[in-house]
């Protein structure tokens, strides 16, 4: 897999992407993104990222070599100069390694090319998928809460779930046993 800075010209793959209800059941209870606001609201958005964080951003993720588009992941700046870790895939790229793969290159160059102190992930408690990659890519779950923004699904009442990482504990995980 490679990641590459998005472009105008990714509408459709984002647009294809918003459009399968089970990639948005998590973010909107499977209601599809209309094409106007991924070209008109979306696109820019990440686009912004690139002219205003350093470092930070939207990058979309493709196979190597073909180039086929699996998704995106982000880093986005989060409270107290930590930094948040997001992705979403297309079906056809689950249960693949893909979300762990992408993850694990983002959390290295933030500890080692961004001198984050922390980063963060957030998902619906019951999102187990999404769960089970934070903790593959070594953040330790550190709460729970309710949030008013989360789609009207089974379980929803669970509210979300935070996981982080700190640079110092990938650090320790990286060293070879003594």
């Amino acid at each position: 897999m490679s990641l590459r800075s998005f472009t105008a010209d990714d509408v459709d793959h984002l647009y294809d992407l918003n459009g399968d209800p089970d990639v948005m059941w998590f973010l909107t209870g499977g209601e599809p993104t209309p094409r106007d606001e991924v070209r008109d609201r979306i696109i820019p958005f990440f686009l912004g990222f690139y002219r205003n964080y350093a470092g930070l951003g939207f990058w979309a993720a493709e196979t190597k070599p073909g180039g086929d588009f699996l998704g995106w992941f982000h880093l986005r700046p989060a409270d107290g100069g930590d930094v948040d870790l997001g992705y979403r895939l297309r079906k056809a790229a689950w249960n693949q390694g893909y979300a762990t793969e992408g993850s694990l290159a983002l959390i290295g160059k933030c500890f080692t090319e961004l001198g984050v102190p922390r980063v963060v992930a957030h998902t619906m408690a019951v999102n187990h998928a999404s769960r089970r990659v934070m903790e593959k890519c070594g953040l330790r779950f550190v709460g729970s809460r309710p949030s008013a923004d989360l789609p009207d699904i089974p379980g929803a009442g669970q509210g979300e779930v935070e996981y982080a990482l700190t640079r110092e504990q990938w650090q320790a995980a990286a060293q070879p046993p003594r």
